[in-house]
């Protein structure tokens, strides 16, 4: 009886946790929305392993990593930082805009870098795609990404 007991407060929790991400008013809502719903559009890079390239999960939205591949060819923008950090902007403004959002509604910015001698030139690429009240962010240096990128940029956004 313990056991069902615990097991159910559990649940009970679980629901009170995924109706708070997901704005519901009651359990029965729940059950209508969709675990998640997967985004794709040409206008960013196809994916290069077994991963969508944005997924909604109730009001949240969470992008892949993108990395300056250019969309039309899978080729990387590599001839800098400065235009490596533009091409993944541009990707991540094609995801945005496919779920029917804008850099207005991200929430936080995860940034990783090959090189944290680049941190002032991305950042001043970054921040002319942004407005305040910016995003919480985190930029961490990283050994090495995918495709030798040296820089690598995933968001995650809430619809208003």
């Amino acid at each position: 009886m313990r056991f069902k007991k615990q097991l159910s407060i559990g649940i009970g929790f679980m629901s009170l946790m995924i109706c708070l991400s997901v704005g519901c008013d009651n359990q029965k809502e729940i059950k209508k929305q969709p675990m998640k719903e997967i985004i794709n559009t040409k206008k960013a890079p196809s994916a290069i392993g077994p991963y969508s390239q944005a997924v909604w999960a109730g009001d949240i939205l969470f992008t892949s990593g993108q990395i300056a591949l250019i969309p039309e060819t899978g080729e990387m923008d590599n001839q800098s930082i400065e235009a490596e950090t533009h091409r993944v902007m541009k990707n991540l403004t094609a995801l945005l805009e496919e779920a029917g959002l804008s850099f207005h509604q991200v929430i936080k910015v995860s940034i990783f870098i090959k090189d944290m001698n680049d941190f002032s030139k991305i950042n001043e690429i970054y921040a002319s795609y942004l407005q305040e009240p910016y995003p919480a962010r985190e930029t961490v240096e990283v050994a090495r990404l995918p495709k030798d990128a040296r820089i690598e940029i995933s968001v995650v956004a809430k619809r208003d």
